[in-house]
């Protein structure tokens, strides 16, 4: 793949001073279309051997454009805040909103690299990462983003030459550590597996663009260039909606689904329930203060339908736990500043740390339920997001993360009963809104949909616990019950792997 990087491309400054000062015109005006647009993003990695002109690239692309639109993220060691969660969550924070541009200097390539360079994983755990990048990379253009990648390459000669200059001349020595120097020295195995890496995730949506990094001149206009024809294409002829090339989702034949065989007259009397609620809510409290709790982090997703309980079964959670060591996040409609980001972006900022628990009152299922029901996103997309939340889910769950996740289900006349109590109670009154009448008009189309997302999400990793809710007694015991159960069942791990 380094071929054509190896040939010893160069430019004379002379042609060089000439075509600078129209691309950097060019390249501004693309940018404040990009801004003034704001109809997708722009996310640039920066990766290759080191002295092949990284970080000057980065300097240049800063200097050459509006820095007020173009941020620039340098990956180095994870903080003790990064260990604590996903890999990818340091790098999702980052992502830039429609209309800006993000520079990556040092990416998700960075880490697998390194670690396969210097065997500290083997091909299998490279392959893994190589696959979630595909993942993630096709997520990104498939919302729409412009993902350009630049590998910059010398050859072994050429790298050891660019050390040893830097080194030599008093201002830039700095730039070349003893690090660089053990990484010459496994140059060819960096080449071997950046090589293997390239190859797997230079894909039609977002290809590897090789530059040989010898010649600035050479180096900084092809990126330039690059970068300016990628982006006014972009603008200029802006990509077409995708549409779904799946076969359609139809309801069953024969009528028969999860809903309807959930027992929905279950009760629980009140004496029972309150003996239950003591025990389940010890339990709780005691399993969170265990040492082997701060090894894990729990992930509880409330959905359910409209009045199905949702915030009286958190109470219920929250009575026994640490006030510390809890959030509640209530999802409601996207604001400004999550639009212009792919939708998973608020939900990966609130991914809590190890020891700690987070419930999510709603939670990213809202593109397969209301946005598909209520058509605020296209079928390509909410189509697309079952694959994209099982891998979301897949990614807290690795790494230690225990996702809970509570199906509220109640009748249709339970629910018209509980609305109409609503209205006649003063304190109740705001939880009764016009969009819940105007839902119930849609029950047919959320159950449908209710079924299809547990048929598609619901894994081994993170199953999903469909909940009779007609009775709130019974459901608050079960619901406390199986959060016991699977924090129980994921500290046993922690112990069985010491």
């Amino acid at each position: 793949m380094f071929e054509s990087a190896e040939l010893g491309h160069k430019i004379e400054k002379a042609l060089y001073e000439r075509e600078v000062p129209k691309l950097r015109e060019a390249l501004l005006n693309a940018q404040f279309d990009l801004a003034e647009k704001a109809t997708f993003p722009v996310i640039i990695l920066i990766g290759g051997v080191d002295g092949a002109g990284k970080g000057e690239t980065v300097n240049l692309l800063n200097e050459w454009m509006d820095p007020r639109h173009i941020q620039v993220h340098a990956t180095g060691e994870m903080s003790d805040e990064e260990r604590e969660r996903p890999a990818m969550w340091r790098f999702w924070r980052a992502l830039p909103p429609k209309g800006k541009i993000g520079v990556f200097f040092g990416s998700w390539y960075t880490a697998p690299i390194v670690q396969r360079v210097l065997k500290h994983s083997d091909n299998a755990t490279l392959n893994q990462h190589i696959e979630e990048i595909n993942r993630l990379e096709k997520m990104l253009t498939d919302d729409g983003a412009l993902v350009l990648k630049f590998w910059f390459h010398l050859s072994k000669v050429n790298q050891k030459k660019r050390l040893k200059t830097l080194e030599k001349d008093p201002d830039t020595r700095w730039r070349v550590t003893k690090l660089d120097w053990k990484r010459f020295e496994l140059y060819d195995r960096f080449r071997k597996v950046s090589e293997h890496t390239l190859r797997e995730t230079s894909t039609a949506e977002a290809p590897w663009i090789v530059v040989e990094g010898s010649d600035a001149n050479y180096r900084s206009l092809t990126v330039g260039k690059i970068l300016l024809d990628a982006l006014r294409k972009r603008i200029d002829v802006p990509a077409k909606k995708a549409r779904s090339k799946a076969a359609p989702l139809l309801a069953s034949i024969d009528g028969l689904d999860v809903l309807d065989r959930l027992d929905m007259s279950q009760k629980l009397a009140k004496n029972k329930f309150e003996s239950e609620l003591e025990k389940y809510q010890g339990k709780l409290n005691l399993l969170t203060r265990d040492a082997r709790f701060r090894k894990i982090s729990v992930i509880a997703v409330f959905e359910g339908s409209d009045a199905g309980g949702k915030g009286g079964a958190i109470r219920r959670i929250t009575g026994a736990l640490d006030a510390r060591h809890y959030r509640i996040v209530p999802v409601a409609a996207p604001t400004e500043e999550e639009r212009a980001q792919p939708y998973l972006w608020r939900f990966w900022r609130q991914v809590p740390r190890v020891g700690r628990f987070t419930i999510f009152d709603r939670s990213w299922y809202g593109r397969v339920l209301v946005e598909r029901v209520e058509r605020f996103c296209s079928e390509a997309d909410w189509m697309r997001a079952y694959n994209e939340i099982n891998d979301f889910e897949e990614q807290l769950t690795a790494h230690g993360g225990v996702v809970v996740k509570f199906w509220l289900a109640i009748t249709k006349e339970e629910q018209l009963r509980r609305f109409k109590a609503r209205e006649k109670i003063s304190f109740k009154r705001f939880k009764i809104t016009p969009d819940d009448w105007r839902n119930r008009e849609k029950w047919g189309d959320y159950e449908r949909a209710v079924c299809d997302m547990v048929d598609r999400t619901s894994t081994s990793l993170a199953p999903w616990t469909l909940v009779e809710a007609n009775d709130k007694n019974f459901a608050r015991i079960k619901i406390l019950k199986t959060l016991c159960e699977r924090i129980e069942a994921a500290m046993d791990k922690v112990k069985s792997n010491k």
